[in-house]
């Protein structure tokens, strides 16, 4: 893991691995770039995977609540291609991370090569944004990761046939274990961000989506989000009738991004990147 300075001078952190076409990898509201883990088994030799760590979480410290939103988030991964060096990169987003690519596509177009979104677009269910709100910040109630886990198929609406073994990699990535409690791997300061922006009117962020005219565009749905509705991905389809779409079944918010159809979805992409290069 690697590190740079923000513009408030927040130190955030990366991985970066491989060579070749750069690939902004950007997680969820109290996720890491280990999110992305499951799809870097899949991506080809010539992609240089990019993870960043948005400020508050995983190795990135914690700063300001203030400055815990998008807007700040997406100036932050505009820092880190100016850190690396690099004038464009595709963008894959997750949730959160997905809204941050869509904040690019519309104030900084010309950097992105692409933007593919995983279980989000340009309206967010507020359903769904209330059950995520019930435990951001807050402790799981029980002592160990283990115990985490055997409850998380069951806290994890809308996912099926998940292997255990997949919940267990999952905890590890999201909790720590403690001295006789399950700690969290974010700033729990995120829920003030979270709250205030709840509190406040829902934006229209459908001239976003708009903006991603001319880049190669994805989306990956959740057949069970409750995030991403599938009347709103109906509609990204009719606007982006290009757009490649996949619906990955006995998946929630958010798929692992190793199904079959999201990796295919991903590669698809992908290669209509390279052939506008």
């Amino acid at each position: 893991m690697q590190v740079f300075a923000a513009e408030d001078g927040t130190t955030l952190a990366y991985r970066d691995d491989g060579a070749g076409l750069p690939l902004l990898a950007l997680a969820g509201l109290t996720r890491d770039g280990r999110d992305f883990d499951y799809l870097s088994r899949h991506l080809p030799g010539d992609i240089r995977l990019i993870r960043l760590d948005s400020r508050g979480r995983g190795g990135s410290a914690w700063a300001d609540p203030a400055t815990y939103t998008v807007a700040q988030e997406a100036r932050d991964a505009l820092a880190l291609l100016d850190h690396l060096g690099l004038d464009r990169a595709a963008v894959i987003g997750s949730s959160r991370g997905g809204l941050i690519g869509l904040v690019l596509a519309a104030t900084a177009h010309d950097r992105l090569l692409g933007l593919c979104l995983n279980d989000v677009g340009p309206v967010v269910e507020r359903d769904g944004l209330l059950r995520i709100g019930t435990w951001i910040g807050i402790e799981p109630a029980v002592p160990t990761l283990a115990e985490v886990a055997d409850r998380m198929a069951t806290a994890q609406p809308g996912f099926e046939d998940v292997p255990a073994l997949r919940w267990q990699e999952e905890v590890v990535r999201h909790y720590v274990q403690c001295d006789g409690h399950v700690g969290l791997t974010y700033d729990p300061a995120l829920r003030q961000s979270f709250e205030a922006a709840m509190a406040a009117p829902f934006p229209d962020l459908w001239p976003l989506f708009d903006a991603c005219a001319g880049l190669p565009l994805a989306v990956i749905r959740g057949a069970a989000s409750d995030v991403l509705a599938p009347e709103t991905a109906a509609e990204m389809r009719r606007r982006r009738p290009d757009m490649i779409h996949a619906e990955i079944a006995g998946r929630g918010h958010i798929p692992f991004l190793d199904e079959p159809a999201a990796v295919q979805a991903v590669l698809t992409w992908l290669g209509q990147i390279r052939t506008v290069l």
